[in-house]
């Protein structure tokens, strides 16, 4: 899908007049038209994501009794059972609830601010059975946040030619980090009518970097020359798409990328997925072209809210 290039962020960085002016309209290109791009030359290593995916999966085969006493709504700090979540609905449209559970973690370095902090900056939760997974999801939550702030600064120099556009605004930023993982059908039974791992729906933040596995019943996304396309896959590359916070601030401009993951395929009924998703968004109250920031999120947050 050329709609979805590849941006080699160590040559933004290092390469010279033409090398960043190829990669800017490469990059303004694709944001207008699927909002989705991917990134490779960011530093992080395969083993580091790897080794959250051996940690996160003891979790997931756990018996439902166990992972129960981490349960949570959507937006919380914990365990996302089957049927929590339907992310078509932050759309308007009707669809059952997604296929998938999630563990999550949200922002949690504490701003001062005892009102902000109770709604955004709270402890995240660790899974005493799997305390191996601990280590590396910090490592990681280190590393997403530098890397979505080294999007933020491509971002605020294609558009502007500024680089601290965005990050200004980035300086005690919210987050979210999903483990998603999708089960095969023998666990979650055969999709219903219109039933998806995650339904059709757009981001909500700035930017969201995703790193994926491949398979059948996996990432689609929607633009209107094409329509619905099985996304590209590069094990070395992040998935990165902008959400609607982004679009806003661009004034429509670049697009907020809508996408959807597949279900279960019936040809490979016990395909087992899963993701890391970091969903990055910036400082709580932030003006984005006339709406608060954080009143949009939240009220996404609850439109999601299946159960």
């Amino acid at each position: 899908m050329s709609i979805i290039p590849t941006v080699d962020l160590a040559a933004w960085r290092t390469g010279g007049p033409a090398v960043r002016r190829d990669i800017a309209e490469s990059v303004d290109g694709a944001l207008r038209t699927a909002g989705f791009l991917q990134a490779t030359g960011h530093g992080v290593a395969l083993e580091e994501r790897a080794a959250i995916r051996r940690a996160a999966r003891g979790f997931f085969h756990l018996p439902a009794e166990a992972k129960q006493a981490y349960a949570v709504k959507v937006g919380d700090r914990g365990w996302l059972g089957p049927g929590a979540e339907a992310n078509a609905y932050a759309e308007g449209g009707e669809s059952p609830p997604d296929m998938k559970e999630s563990f999550s973690f949200v922002s949690d370095e504490p701003t001062g601010d005892t009102a902000v902090d109770a709604e955004w900056f709270r402890p995240n939760v660790w899974p005493d059975e799997v305390p191996e997974l601990r280590a590396p999801v910090e490592s990681y939550l280190r590393r997403m946040r530098a890397l979505s702030d080294r999007l933020l600064e491509l971002l605020g120099t294609v558009l502007r030619d500024d680089a601290g556009f965005f990050t200004r605004h980035t300086k005690h930023p919210t987050w979210g980090f999903n483990i998603n993982w999708y089960p095969g059908t023998g666990r979650v039974g055969p999709a219903a009518p219109g039933q998806f791992r995650i339904g059709p729906h757009t981001d909500f933040g700035t930017v969201t970097v995703l790193d994926r596995e491949p398979g059948a019943g996996g990432l689609q996304v929607y633009t209107d020359e094409h329509g619905w396309q099985d996304a590209p896959y590069d094990p070395s590359a992040f998935t990165v798409n902008v959400g609607d916070l982004m679009a806003r601030w661009t004034d429509g401009r670049w697009r907020s990328g809508r996408h959807r993951v597949l279900p279960p395929p019936e040809h490979a009924p016990d395909e087992e997925l899963m993701s890391l998703v970091y969903f990055y968004d910036c400082d709580p109250g932030t003006d984005v072209r006339g709406i608060d920031s954080h009143a949009y999120l939240r009220s996404q947050l609850t439109a999601i809210t299946a159960d």
